[in-house]
């Protein structure tokens, strides 16, 4: 099955199944529901970044595999010391720990995975 993975996100089932799901907007109005049995594995997305995130993003469920494919952003978290802004340019990865906000400074256009718990989400204004 060929698809985008920015319109259409992966569900990856704890019992090793792949299910593509509709992705943007309507995937993330779907954690707010009562059933949300099939956001209990990890949600693999794509993301083209052209602007600063305009929100914080906390998993309470799990780390987030985070890669930046290419661009060049800050990424930074919200640690119990202070913010860490932690630099990406054209390559890489970090992990983010379950319970830290995090956000995005963004500094050329970017292509960005991640791979996350679903469940659990929460978000925050800037």
């Amino acid at each position: 099955m060929h698809f985008n993975p920015q319109d259409t996100y992966v569900y990856l089932a704890n019992d090793g199944n792949a299910t593509p799901v509709p992705g943007g907007a309507e995937f993330w109005s779907s954690l707010k529901s009562a059933n949300t049995q099939r956001h209990q594995g990890w949600i693999v997305t794509e993301f083209d970044c052209e602007a600063d995130w305009s929100n914080w993003e906390m998993h309470r469920n799990g780390d987030e595999f985070v890669y930046l494919l290419s661009g060049s952003i800050d990424l930074l978290l919200e640690q119990p010391t202070g913010i860490q802004s932690i630099k990406l340019r054209d390559s890489g990865a970090i992990l983010v720990p379950r319970g830290i906000w995090h956000t995005a400074k963004v500094h050329a256009p970017s292509r960005m995975l991640h791979i996350t718990m679903g469940e659990g989400t929460e978000s925050r204004s800037i």
